[in-house]
């Protein structure tokens, strides 16, 4: 087989909602009853990569370190959590409205959107207008996610905004989803609201002190956790990048402040080597992105960002931060326990500083599937072009690992396949799939991303020899079914 060219397959939006449903990666919730705003379902293969992922992440954080354990904490916290993390105080986004239609939006995306229509020295005109030097830098660089209600609104009336009089003055819409857990008339006040969790984090400190005993844990040491968030999000786009539930792979590690620059530069490396080498992804579509501005209790921002073909730009997929000692230093304010740690051989008492590593799980899928999917178009060996949709995703990843294909659907042909599947269900995630020519049948596991398909022929049954089948390179192999698990486990490893 000679490659002629090769192209990625996602390149808008919509290509990837209809590609991921098509191939049962992912489905719109609740799609039965017209569907439910930012929220997805997982079929059976993008659970399985997303699983895949989460796995690697795990191995890498805690199975191949000594200073980081796992933590599943609960979604449902103490109320008071919120308010130490300082959610319920400031976590909003800035909600704008239309007057006539009531379709909200968020403010500082609409604005963007105007701003995008506008020229460089449209912009800077613009920007002499404002008083406020960090506005201005906002309005040059077409980016307002800090921007406050009274900031956009100021852009809006400078810019000349069209059609400012049919909207609401933009506001604050808090992010919190609250719930009414153990409240029985179903009404919820501030008094008894509980909130599903807007990041994993918080769970990670409330345990600070649990694991630091339990364990006989040292500084520096790390609490990693995978779990969901909710966020009740005023417009969640962009498939499943932006959504109102997801889940996160949080790393908190906790040290003395005099080890944060060394180990934020060291945690910035290992996890853009994480994509890299791990995942495979691609190093040209990465960078590091540096914020511009701090939170008032951090020393540095960092985020992992992914050049997305879906989106036409580069997007966060991974955020890393030098937090000070404000989370610990807060969770042991309102709730009056001690949670600081004495080193005995300095003899020195302090409340830990905190560095985050923060993933988004969905986002990686998102990636993962973006950065390896392909349109290819080849030669055959008799010459003939052919075209084939694949995804060259790490076998490490892929959710199908082996497809077993008897080659027509004769009975001994069929249970000779069944006895080979069998065989190999024990060692990987296989598929039996007899429906279609071979040709059709092995195109179905290119795209999934299948990196092996085993052909049970009827050779096969004089011989006890099956075909392999590379998705890369399509090269062909006759392997004994006495080796086959050893061929597949070896090549699977590579």
């Amino acid at each position: 087989m000679t490659e002629i060219s090769s192209k990625p397959k996602i390149t808008s939006l919509d290509i990837a909602r209809s590609w991921c449903k098509e191939n049962g990666f992912i489905f719109p919730s609740s799609e039965i009853y017209g569907g439910f705003a930012a929220v997805y379902d997982y079929g059976h293969y993008g659970y399985l990569l997303k699983e895949n992922i989460k796995k690697l992440w795990e191995k890498s954080m805690s199975q191949e370190r000594n200073d980081v354990l796992l933590l599943d904490s609960a979604i449902f916290m103490h109320p008071k959590t919120w308010d130490a993390s300082g959610h319920l105080s400031s976590f909003s986004d800035v909600l704008i409205e239309d007057k006539k239609t009531h379709v909200r939006y968020r403010a500082d995306h609409l604005v963007e959107d105007w701003l995008n229509s506008k020229t460089k020295e449209e912009l800077e005109q613009i920007a002499t207008q404002l008083t406020n030097e960090s506005v201005k830098e906002m309005v040059v660089k077409r980016n307002l996610d800090k921007a406050t209600p009274e900031e956009i609104y100021e852009i809006m009336k400078v810019s000349k905004f069209p059609g400012l009089e049919n909207y609401t003055v933009p506001r604050n819409f808090g992010l919190m989803v609250k719930s009414n857990l153990g409240v029985t008339d179903g009404t919820i006040t501030d008094e008894n609201a509980v909130y599903l969790r807007a990041e994993t984090c918080q769970g990670i400190y409330l345990n600070f002190k649990n694991v630091l005993q339990s364990y006989r844990m040292k500084l520096p040491f790390g609490i990693a956790q995978v779990g969901k968030a909710f966020r009740n999000e005023i417009v969640a786009r962009q498939f499943i990048f932006r959504t109102r539930e997801f889940e996160q792979m949080e790393m908190q590690y906790f040290l003395h402040p005099s080890m944060m620059s060394q180990k934020f530069e060291e945690w910035k490396n290992i996890r853009m080597n994480w994509y890299i080498e791990t995942l495979g992804i691609n190093p040209k579509r990465l960078r590091f992105r540096d914020h511009d501005k701090l939170a008032h209790y951090a020393s540095a921002a960092c985020d992992i960002e992914y050049k997305f073909g879906s989106i036409g730009e580069f997007k966060e997929v991974e955020g890393i931060h030098a937090r000070g000692d404000w989370d610990l230093g807060n969770h042991q304010k309102f709730s009056g326990e001690n949670l600081d740690y004495f080193d005995q051989e300095t003899n020195e008492r302090f409340i830990p500083h905190v560095l985050e590593t923060s993933v988004g799980l969905n986002r990686c899928v998102m990636m993962v599937i973006e950065d390896s999917l392909y349109e290819e178009e080849f030669k055959d060996t008799d010459g003939s072009k052919n075209f084939r949709t694949v995804m060259k995703i790490k076998k490490t990843l892929a959710p199908i690992k082996v497809a077993v294909l008897p080659l027509s659907k004769k009975m001994e042909l069929q249970n000779k396949s069944i006895e080979v599947q069998s065989m190999l269900k024990t060692h990987f995630f296989t598929q039996y799939d007899e429906t279609g020519s071979i040709g059709k049948r092995y195109r179905r596991q290119d795209e999934i991303g299948t990196p092996y398909c085993v052909t049970i022929d009827f050779e096969t049954l004089n011989d006890n020899c099956v075909t392999v089948r590379d998705r890369d390179t399509m090269k062909q192999d006759r392997v004994s079914i006495s080796d086959l698990t050893d061929y597949l486990l070896v090549n699977l490893n590579s």
